[in-house]
């Protein structure tokens, strides 16, 4: 009785009355205990509203099912390929749609519609592969932000590779505490790029010395990430390193020089292709031969085989190292100056390469010192007016 009144007043009455009465028609369904018969033409109702020239029908029975689990799976589905602002309200909540058909949608929705799902909460892998894959800026950004998404580390890197330039994205990948260090370090390499482009696009920089500066910067954040990530993260980091290029002998003898030995012996190990406690043993011989033996192994240039081995020496000699995030100028220095005395071919290259090092270790420390003074001047004012 309650349906056929409702038929017959629906034909006539404005949109944004029936838009009322479809979103109270609607709760009736899902949370009144009704009669099967009843129910069955209630659902009758809903599928023809669905089907609405309103909008504001559509949208407002949208909005009323989209949180149900018990909500009429053939209306939903309906409304999932409505115009995008009503289908996204359904795929955005709805707990009825499975995997594969996210996946489709994804596919063949726009910006609108994949923001909704890659919105939702839980959002599984399939599906946020599918964005990674495929969706706009926006809408990786929206799942990138979704703290219930489970992205895998191929899903990572892919939006890295496709929008690692935007700044909003990497602060955002930044931001979350699951990505993976090998992710980390892509997106490291993918800024260091775009950086080195830019200079060079703009003429601030040639070419070579613009790739020779975002390098090094890559190679300096990269330690820096090995120290915060802890020596359980050094094996992946490296073979990532590894497989992507970046291993380079600068990079392993700026870990050493950093004081970062995890970073530096599962760097050895990788590039000789020996087991990690091998090379511990071999490279802690105090001849100087088991070193020796590892560092040709590893396929490192024999011309900068004196820095690794006066570095080493140092290291062993105990020098004050407050972390392992950056270069220590002492080592740097010693280092630079050994090199310098000592008669082993062309060293070149190798001393303009630790004299940048040494460059960078001196600003480093000037600038940790100056810090440190003006927090002493600022606690020392702080402490008078505390007086006064």
């Amino acid at each position: 009785m309650i349906v056929r009144q409702f038929l017959q007043w629906v034909r006539t009455a404005p949109a944004g009355e029936r838009a009322e009465a479809t979103s109270a028609l609607a709760r009736a369904y899902l949370y009144s205990d009704l009669p099967d018969d009843e129910r069955a033409a209630i659902e009758g109702v809903l599928v023809m509203l669905a089907d609405d020239v309103s909008p504001l029908v559509r949208a407002a029975l949208a909005g009323a099912l989209a949180p149900s689990a018990e909500a009429p799976a053939t209306v939903v589905h309906m409304l999932a390929h409505d115009r995008p602002d009503i289908a996204a309200v359904v795929l955005a909540r709805s707990p009825l749609f499975i995997d594969a058909e996210l996946v489709d949608l994804v596919a063949t929705g726009g910006d609108t519609v994949q923001a909704a799902i890659a919105g939702r909460m839980p959002l599984p892998r399939p599906v946020a592969a599918a964005i990674a894959e495929v969706a706009t800026a926006e809408a990786c950004l929206v799942l990138v932000e979704n703290p219930q998404a489970a992205i895998a580390r191929l899903s990572f890197d892919r939006m890295i590779e496709r929008f690692g330039h935007l700044g909003a994205m990497r602060e955002a990948l930044l931001a979350r505490p699951d990505l993976p260090v090998e992710s980390r370090q892509a997106l490291i390499a993918r800024l260091s790029a775009t950086l080195a482009a830019f200079v060079s696009g703009r003429a601030w920089m040639n070419d070579r010395h613009a790739e020779t500066a975002a390098r090094e910067a890559c190679e300096k954040a990269t330690v820096a990430l090995a120290a915060e990530v802890g020596e359980e993260a050094a094996g992946p980091l490296v073979r990532h390193l590894r497989v992507t290029g970046q291993l380079t002998a600068g990079l392993v003898l700026r870990a050493l020089l950093s004081g970062n030995i995890a970073l530096f012996e599962e760097a050895l190990a990788e590039l000789a292709g020996l087991p990690l406690r091998r090379v511990r043993l071999l490279m802690y011989d105090r001849t100087g031969v088991g070193f020796r033996a590892v560092f040709s192994r590893a396929g490192l240039p024999a011309s900068t085989f004196p820095a690794f081995r006066f570095a080493l020496e140092a290291w062993r000699e105990g020098p004050d190292l407050d972390g392992s995030a950056r270069l220590h100028r002492r080592m740097v220095e010693r280092v630079l100056t050994a090199c310098g005395q000592s008669d082993v071919g062309e060293v070149e290259p190798l001393l303009a390469l630790l004299r940048r090092f040494a460059a960078e270790a001196a600003r480093e420390e000037a600038l940790i010192a100056c810090e440190k003074l003006e927090q002493e001047v600022v606690a020392e004012l702080m402490r008078i007016r505390m007086a006064a």
